[in-house]
């Protein structure tokens, strides 16, 4: 097992909540940082059925049969268990003493607003970091071989060609999971608008657009856009507010949890063809977004992330809003450096003012290097614990 850098914050949120729920996409660790971090507490799995029908039929005797700590996976799947864990809780007043982990946020949100607020910490799990892989990364990985693999722990546990498992998680999700959270009865039709979403991973998300592709209306569009931002598949980036006298474009952007399923969407065999792909860029940027992502949900924190995009045509790839400081940062993919990749930076800096620090640059090469213009960082970066420190001021 890869040690995660979340273990830190769940310790700490263990010693002040009653439970604590671990949220994220299927197959990203939690259950293994659970048992990590509860280490000795009784193990159980409502997707077994017997033990899901003994929960549904009797939720008081199932809980009055717990004696001590307990792990409940995929607890989303009885959600009326909930209002009984607030009982549970309140009686033994002990901290740290249910954990709940899921891969449908929405539900178990739902649920826990409902019957558990102020019992519980909510903690979101995303796959590996950069550097939490780092151990398992050969040291001449190439920037292509990282963005094609994607960073889900199977991938570093087990002798898996990612190409055969990212296909088999996608067969899953759209068999099983997408048929949990709602009946959709054609999946041929879901499973186009999961590769229409990956054709447009990086871009303004126009549900029009979605529409019109798909042959379907927008509330759909909508629904099966939630669906996936539910269940972790994707994430949608914001625009920032503010608008130093701009009119600014509304939509989000759009972007996957995992940039190898979003590859294996789009069709992508081996890190060489993703080389020479027309959205090499938008990979590099999801690649990018994800690990500043991953940064502040390990450290228990909600995202401070946004782009900028005036209706001119202006942008920044991602903004990074620190108590109302904003740090703008360029993402190009090329390897190669020269001043023109700062323009936007420029622009943006006479723009903002002093609302603005100076702005970053991360780009596709092997080396980091300070120039006139400001900093660029390498990819290469991300492989270190500590990068966060060498790229951002901390609030």
């Amino acid at each position: 097992m890869l040690p995660r850098f979340a273990a830190e914050k769940i310790e700490t949120l263990r010693q002040g909540f009653p439970i604590v729920a671990i949220t994220g996409p299927r197959q990203s660790g939690k259950t293994t940082l659970a048992q990590a971090c509860f280490d000795g507490y009784e193990y159980l799995n409502l997707e077994d059925l017997d033990l899901r029908e003994e929960a549904e039929n009797d939720p008081r005797g199932f809980l009055a049969r717990r004696k001590s700590g307990f792990i409940l996976d995929e607890a989303q799947r009885v959600p009326a268990l909930f209002s009984y864990l607030q009982g549970y809780v309140d009686q033994r007043r002990e901290m740290g003493q249910v954990v709940l982990t899921g891969s449908q946020n929405f539900l178990l949100l739902e649920s826990i607003t409902q019957s558990l607020a102020g019992r519980v910490a909510l903690f979101e799990l995303l796959p590996l970091s950069t550097a939490e892989a780092a151990p398992k990364l050969p040291k001449d990985l190439s920037l292509g071989s990282l963005i094609f693999q994607g960073l889900y722990p199977a991938l570093y546990d087990r002798p898996l060609a990612a190409a055969d498992w990212h296909s088999r998680y996608l067969q899953t999700y759209i068999e099983r999971d997408v048929r949990q959270i709602k009946n959709i009865s054609n999946l041929k039709t879901f499973q186009r608008f999961l590769k229409l979403c990956a054709g447009r991973i990086g871009q303004l998300l126009n549900t029009n657009s979605l529409a019109g592709d798909l042959g379907v209306d927008i509330k759909t569009v909508q629904s099966w856009l939630n669906i996936l931002e539910a269940s972790y598949i994707i994430f949608r980036l914001p625009p920032h507010h503010q608008n130093f006298r701009k009119r600014l474009v509304k939509q989000h952007k759009l972007y996957f949890t995992d940039t190898g399923i979003a590859a294996s969407l789009l069709g992508i065999e081996t890190p060489a063809q993703l080389e020479t792909h027309f959205l090499r860029g938008g990979l590099f940027e999801n690649y990018v977004i994800l690990e500043f992502l991953k940064q502040r949900y390990n450290a228990g924190r909600p995202s401070n992330l946004y782009f900028w995009r005036d209706h001119v045509g202006n942008e920044v790839d991602l903004i990074i809003d620190q108590a109302g400081k904003l740090t703008p940062i360029e993402l190009k993919s090329g390897a190669t450096l020269n001043s023109s990749l700062y323009d936007s930076l420029k622009r943006f800096a006479n723009i903002a003012g002093n609302d603005s620090t100076p702005g970053q640059l991360i780009y596709g090469g092997d080396r980091s290097a300070n120039r006139k213009e400001g900093p660029a960082h390498s990819w290469r970066t991300f492989k270190q614990a500590n990068w966060a420190d060498s790229l951002l001021k901390r609030p």
